[in-house]
């Protein structure tokens, strides 16, 4: 006699989502596939459930799928095949180690009696406000007569100076040989004025800059060189089949659940 199946775990499911969200649940499963998309979950080129199965996994109509599908192919994260279905599209870079990043910030919520939603909310915020850039920097002021006042500007300039010297002194090896992260110093007593500490300033701005581009450029480059080891490990294990994933974290448990079903 044949033994009845057992149930799954509790919500092992990494499709499903909470109709009694206040998010949209077109929101909510576009955001499971993005994470399981991002992580390497789902890998690049590998089949995504078909409309019925995902509506079904996740307890939303084929419209919603329909529309989550779009919208993702939109911005290239994934690709329709006629007759075929849909898939991660081949040009993804994964990133497994959000995963353990995003693990890890919940924890460090949990220990502070914080919930998942509250950091959420927060991360967004920050994340769609403007960081503070170099370039951002207020106009400088008019020299003034006032002697009190000329103090201020100076003291408001040197501020900016201290700032950015700060910020430059972070990006040391993305600077260009024999560039210091200082402003210039003198041996002699010296009372920089307005003009000089703005050229200080506005030099240290086009350091900045420039610096976080070839940083911007070196993690590029780092990415890329990442991708490249990533694929020829792939090769390496192509007579075992799929591609190694993570499986430590709650999307790669939830995904083995899913991956096991017939």
């Amino acid at each position: 006699m044949a033994q009845p199946r057992q149930a799954p775990p509790t919500s092992p499911n990494p499709f499903a989502i909470d109709p009694s969200d206040e998010l949209p649940v077109g929101l909510q499963l576009s955001w499971r596939l993005r994470a399981l998309i991002s992580t390497g979950q789902l890998a690049p080129g590998e089949r995504l459930p078909s409309f019925r199965r995902l509506a079904a996994l996740a307890g939303v109509n084929l419209n919603t799928v329909r529309a989550v599908y779009e919208g993702l192919e939109r911005e290239g994260l994934v690709v329709s095949r006629q007759g075929q279905g849909t898939f991660v599209a081949a040009g993804v870079d994964p990133a497994p180690e959000l995963e353990r990043i995003a693990a890890d910030a919940l924890q460090r919520a949990r220990d502070a009696g914080l919930g998942p939603r509250e950091l959420a909310i927060v991360a967004m915020t920050c994340a769609s406000l403007p960081a503070e850039e170099g370039g951002a920097l207020p106009p400088a002021l008019p020299d003034l007569d006032e002697e009190s006042e000329a103090i201020e500007v100076r003291q408001e300039l040197r501020r900016q100076i201290g700032r950015l010297e700060r910020e430059l002194a972070a990006y040391a090896r993305d600077l260009r040989p024999g560039e210091q992260p200082t402003a210039p110093r003198r041996a002699e007593a010296h009372v920089a004025g307005v003009s000089e500490l703005e050229r200080t300033r506005d030099t240290l701005i086009a350091q900045l800059s420039e610096a976080r581009g070839e940083a911007e450029r070196r993690a590029q480059k780092e990415a890329r060189q990442r991708a490249q080891r990533e694929r020829a490990r792939e090769h390496e294990v192509i007579d075992r089949g799929a591609p190694e994933r993570p499986t430590g974290g709650p999307l790669g448990r939830a995904m083995s659940w899913w991956r096991a079903k017939p």
